[in-house]
């Protein structure tokens, strides 16, 4: 049996390094799932091993051998490994940095010709046997895309891959075929749970890669709707354009456009919208974060905005309860390997936790990020988060003041620390283990500036929510 829609996915952000106002490529992602399912944040240290390597999935039984050598790298795996690792996103120790996956989904006439594989490669493996493996975009999108040729995949996903030099975006349709472009310098592209690629130029390795055969599968199977026969649209020979899209998936692409691209008129349930757009400005770190963090503020389809109760719940926003973390991994030009990658991480609900900048560099997260629990713990990152959001959505208009000033003042802070981060590391001349501990120490500082902002803002939150009782009545206060 094929995997059903969940409608519980992600949504999804790439920046070329031309459309970034500091050059930076930065490829992020919310993490949606369910509305209480912590993540950690952990670095695995480089390793060498003595004897063959395998991985077996606990998802679904997927296994594959491995390569003795482990480079070091980041991820966020699930508070649980029972169901599967689900490392989802982080940078190597070579400045390579992926997110996956983003969930996309198949049609029908292409499964038929190419059926998923009950125990492929799935999203909870990819970054695991992938990630640390790989030193450019480039190589992300062969390894992976060499995987799923010879193992197949249990599911259709897009995967986003990017170093100094480029961003990558790969797609995957039915069991064993998938295409990948590379995002242009001068581009951004926004992704929400359908197949975003479109024209496959096969004259233009440089700027597309795709599965061996790919075309001669197509042709033998009769997939391509395109009367002239005359081009490659991997959307619409894989993809879907059902009814579902159009209120889950495209109204986030439509947000997108219409806060980067707004002289590009479209319809929320647009189904012709571009996968690759060009901004009317240069894209900052916080033009993505407000991405991340977006439920069509300005638009009737805002659910605490001020819209009819159909339109709030139109259409499915960005940022919402289910969201287990969202990331911007950002690769800096010009700079060395550790001080070019932050992974700028937000544990919970976007819309209501804040970025946290950590550095790739380093080589231990703080306490609080690991070994989180699947029910509330107070001294825990993404519980912390959690609870400032729970506290708020009971009393979003008298509480969701206190909330954004928390999130504006942080997001001042923290930008600051990475400039003065940046100009310690440059001026001295720092490397080697030296380095390395430095920017760990940044990490945990940075790590803790958020934690003691939330907590404070916890703590005003519950003081004023006192008031708010039904057992409540205004009383005379000469009795």
């Amino acid at each position: 049996m094929y995997p059903t829609k969940s409608y519980s996915a992600c949504t999804s952000m790439i920046v070329g390094k031309d459309a970034s106002i500091n050059g930076s490529i930065m490829i992020a992602r919310n993490e949606d799932s369910k509305a209480a399912w912590p993540k950690n944040y952990v670095i695995h240290h480089h390793q060498d091993f003595s004897q063959p390597q395998t991985f077996t999935s606990k998802d679904n039984g997927f296994h594959m051998p491995l390569p003795q050598v482990r480079a070091a790298y980041s991820a966020t795996p699930e508070w649980t490994d029972k169901f599967g690792l689900f490392e989802e996103n982080g940078i190597n120790e070579y400045g390579v940095a992926m997110s996956a996956t983003e969930s996309t989904y198949t049609n029908d006439l292409a499964l038929g010709a190419d059926p998923l594989e009950k125990d492929g490669i799935g999203e909870e493996a990819m970054v695991t046997v992938v990630l640390p493996y790989i030193k450019s975009a480039r190589d992300g999108v062969h390894r992976l895309g060499q995987i799923i040729e010879h193992y197949g995949t249990s599911e259709s996903n897009g995967i986003l891959f990017a170093d100094q030099k480029e961003a990558w975006y790969m797609e995957t349709g039915g069991g064993h075929q998938w295409v990948a472009q590379r995002i242009p310098d001068d581009s951004y592209a926004v992704i929400a749970n359908q197949s975003a690629i479109q024209e496959i130029d096969f004259n233009d390795p440089e700027h597309f890669m795709w599965s061996t055969n790919l075309r001669q599968f197509v042709d033998a199977h009769h997939l391509n709707p395109d009367l002239s026969k005359q081009t490659f649209n991997f959307r619409r020979i894989f993809g879907t354009a059902d009814l579902s899209d159009t209120y889950y998936n495209t109204p986030r692409v439509w947000y997108g456009l219409k806060m980067f691209s707004p002289s590009l008129e479209f319809e929320p349930t647009s189904q012709e919208m571009p996968f690759i757009s060009r901004a009317n400005r240069q894209l900052s770190l916080l033009d993505v974060q407000n991405f991340l963090s977006s439920h069509y503020q300005g638009t009737p389809y805002d659910p605490i905005g001020e819209g009819s109760e159909a339109d709030k719940h139109r259409f499915r926003p960005i940022s919402l309860a289910k969201t287990q973390e969202a990331h911007i991994l950002q690769i800096r030009p010009s700079m060395p390997t550790s001080l070019a990658g932050i992974q700028w991480l937000a544990m919970g609900v976007a819309a209501q936790s804040v970025f946290i900048p950590f550095y790739a560099g380093a080589n231990q997260t703080p306490a609080t990020y690991q070994h989180a629990h699947g029910t509330y713990h107070p001294n825990e990152a993404y519980w912390i988060y959690k609870l400032a959001g729970v506290l708020v959505d009971a009393h979003y208009v008298q509480l969701g003041p206190k909330l954004k000033a928390t999130r504006e003042k942080l997001r001042i802070k923290l930008q600051q620390a990475v400039q003065q981060t940046d100009q310690v590391v440059l001026d001295s001349h720092l490397n080697g283990p030296e380095l390395t501990n430095y920017l760990t120490n940044v990490n945990f500082k940075n790590a803790e500036i958020g934690l003691a902002s939330y907590r404070q803002l916890i703590s005003e939150l519950i003081t004023t929510a006192t008031d708010f009782s039904p057992l409540n009545f205004k009383q005379d206060v000469n009795l």
